[in-house]
């Protein structure tokens, strides 16, 4: 596959600003028809993003977004038409790798993540679902029973899943590792969540009951989403991506004893079970509204805490402790500010983040309606840093 796309070259000229040097690029527009992979040399070295997750010495935090294409990318909603079904798009090796590089190809980012969905091993395990527009999830047949849960079979991502594969081995070719490929899965208690709750959820009602009145079960479910999102993890890993991010989204739903009952041993069992097969793979976790929960997502085992923007950059680096890489933690909203205030924003997480095992990042994914042209300026801004 070759990436055709009008781009830009920048050269910098710098000027200082606070504790960072911001470089400014003049665009040099070249002409349609040349590959990103021509106009850059092949890069032996290993992508910016893992130096940085690492501790080594970085010139720059990396940067990418998460959920980049379909919050906002006209070119994405341009396959949406054509192709409406969420399922189709995600399911579809040609598809997944055109919608996973848009954003590379237009602003360069650090990170390429794989364009899928938590829920898509679900069929592998014998839940049937959708993702119906303007609604979001359903689970056909929610689980809420011991015997719901003995119907629920282990996972073979290669098996059920091989486009996921596929389209990561493409994307190695296709990016030539020179930003890191990401994949990622969903954690056990948000998975459950799901397949309980029958699909999103306001209250968390229906798995609150399980836990609390048949805590056995919900054990017995978390268990086998255990077991096979490591294998998924690995699966991916060996696959292609160099580093996998675990979204925990609705842990955050549960109180820290529930969550130390419910969610943080089934992390780290993912995290010990990943690391032993692959022990320099980069795990980030993502847990939205972890602010009350903060000093225990360490304990999983993670190389990265993905902070969303409700915690103070420098506060949160402080309750994490220095043994740990951080990502995040601009607020999305920011990218409907002016240039001015959303280059500000970024100085101001950078700079209270400090110097190395930092990922520039949202603290969320990108909202709908994001004005293009300021995602364009934030990637500007950030690649143009230098600490």
């Amino acid at each position: 596959m070759s990436i055709m796309s009008t781009c830009s070259i920048p050269s910098f000229s710098s000027i200082s600003i606070s504790n960072f040097t911001y470089r400014h690029p003049n665009r040099i527009i070249c002409s349609a028809g040349v590959s990103v992979a021509e106009l850059k040399a092949v890069s032996a070295t290993e992508p910016l993003l893992l130096n940085a997750v690492r501790g080594e010495d970085v010139e720059r935090p990396p940067v990418w977004l998460m959920r980049q294409a379909g919050r906002y990318m006209k070119s994405y909603q341009a396959i949406c038409e054509k192709h409406p079904s969420f399922r189709e798009r995600s399911e579809n090796v040609d598809l997944v790798v055109e919608i996973s590089l848009q954003p590379w190809k237009v602003f360069q980012p650090d990170g390429v993540i794989l364009f899928s969905d938590i829920l898509t091993p679900l069929p592998g395990m014998n839940i049937p679902f959708d993702i119906v527009k303007g609604k979001g999830p359903v689970i056909f047949d929610p689980i809420s029973t011991a015997a719901d849960v003995d119907k629920v079979r282990e996972f073979t991502p290669e098996e059920w899943v091989p486009y996921v594969g596929e389209a990561l081995t493409i994307l190695r070719k296709e990016v030539n590792n020179e930003a890191a490929v990401l994949g990622f899965v969903g954690a056990p208690f948000t998975l459950a969540s799901y397949v309980v709750e029958g699909g999103s959820s306001k209250h968390f009602s229906k798995i609150k009951r399980l836990a609390f009145s048949q805590p056995k079960v919900l054990h017995a479910l978390l268990q086998k989403f255990t077991t096979s999102m490591a294998k998924y993890v690995q699966y991916q890993a060996d696959n292609g991506a160099q580093a996998v991010q675990i979204f925990d989204s609705w842990a955050t739903e549960l109180s820290p004893a529930d969550f130390e009952e419910f969610s943080l041993p089934y992390l780290k069992q993912i995290v010990d079970t990943v690391k032993q097969s692959h022990p320099n793979l980069p795990l980030i976790l993502y847990a939205s509204g972890s602010g009350g929960l903060l000093e225990r997502l360490p304990l999983t085992g993670v190389d990265v805490v993905s902070l969303d923007w409700t915690v103070d950059m420098a506060e949160g680096r402080k309750r994490l402790g220095s043994d740990i890489a951080v990502q995040g933690n601009v607020d999305p909203g920011v990218l409907f500010g002016s240039k001015d205030f959303i280059t500000n924003r970024i100085h101001d997480t950078v700079k209270k983040a400090g110097k190395g095992k930092h990922i520039l990042n949202l603290g969320h994914g990108i909202v709908v309606g994001t004005p293009e042209e300021n995602v364009a300026h934030f990637f500007e801004v950030a690649k143009g840093l230098k600490y």
